[in-house]
């Protein structure tokens, strides 16, 4: 025992001299200069100033603004649009996964080149066309006419926002579904099926089980994007579906109040760790749950 423990302190020692280690230390300086100076360096400004009041004293108050009255009204908005958004993207994003599962290679290629090409194409550019096709001489309502109440008001309210960022946030959720069902063993739906199990018990016993983290996790991944989505709700909303990106920017550059913005930046930046954290504990329980399936 006294040796190792004489032993031990010259060990960084030893590593430190190797000049494996220096090269190596070498190339990572300027990954980590680059995180401190523009990551951690920002976030530590913005809860430093988040904690000041006008003559730089220590204060709660823009913590205690940012949730009451019209700025908790805004956080409560955003945390119900995002869960709009996951749920919906999660159903749709569920069947068109399901779908392209079920094609041939080839097609399901082409199929999956059809859902990631739109996301390359500016998010602006995507939600002017949301907003010509959803207008009151915009295509679905064009091709809606004939219903009783036409035209829809499909724009600058709640509606018009969720069907907004939904289709944002459709591609991821449809690339985490469709790879977690191809790493589905067929043979254990085979096997349920050979033992007299119907559709409907498969699926419910069997296949949601083993999808159920890559719904967890393309869920909360929708969630957390849609938290600082800004564009989408800024074009397509109304009033009263001002969400938090828009109330900073707004409190920024309109009433010149940094201090009150650091605090929304903050609360949403806590929001999105704490969502971040349930992804990597439901993907931790999948890999464990998959483990005691293989084993």
């Amino acid at each position: 025992m006294a040796t190792l423990t004489a032993t031990a302190p010259a060990r960084p020692r030893k590593l430190l001299a190797s000049r494996k280690t220096r090269v190596g230390i070498l190339y990572a300086l300027p990954v980590v200069v680059y995180l401190l100076v523009l990551f951690l360096y920002p976030i530590f400004s913005t809860l430093l100033l988040s904690l000041q009041d006008a003559g730089g004293a220590f204060t709660l108050h823009w913590y205690a603004d940012a949730l009451t009255g019209v700025n908790l009204s805004v956080l409560i908005t955003t945390l119900r649009i995002s869960a709009e958004t996951a749920v919906l993207s999660l159903v749709f994003g569920f069947v068109l996964a399901q779908a392209i599962t079920r094609l041939k290679p080839i097609l399901a290629g082409l199929a999956m080149l059809v859902v990631v090409v739109p996301h390359f194409i500016s998010a602006l550019v995507r939600t002017y066309g949301w907003i010509i096709m959803l207008g009151d001489k915009g295509l679905v309502n064009e091709t809606l006419a004939w219903a009783p109440g036409a035209p829809f008001q499909l724009l600058y309210n709640e509606l018009g926002v969720v069907i907004g960022t939904t289709s944002m946030m459709l591609p991821y959720t449809v690339l985490l579904l469709y790879g977690v069902m191809r790493g589905v063993d067929r043979r254990l739906l085979a096997a349920a099926a050979s033992m007299g199990a119907g559709r409907v018990t498969i699926f419910r016993r069997v296949y949601l089980p083993l999808v159920a983290p890559g719904l967890a996790s393309a869920g909360l991944l929708s969630f957390i994007l849609s938290l600082g989505y800004y564009i989408t709700p800024a074009l397509m909303g109304g009033p009263n579906q001002t969400m938090i990106a828009t109330l900073i920017n707004q409190q920024v550059t309109k009433e010149n109040q940094w201090n009150g913005a650091a605090a929304q930046g903050v609360i949403l930046l806590v929001l999105t760790l704490a969502g971040l954290l349930l992804v990597k504990a439901v993907s931790s329980l999948g890999a464990s749950r998959k483990k005691r399936n293989a084993s």
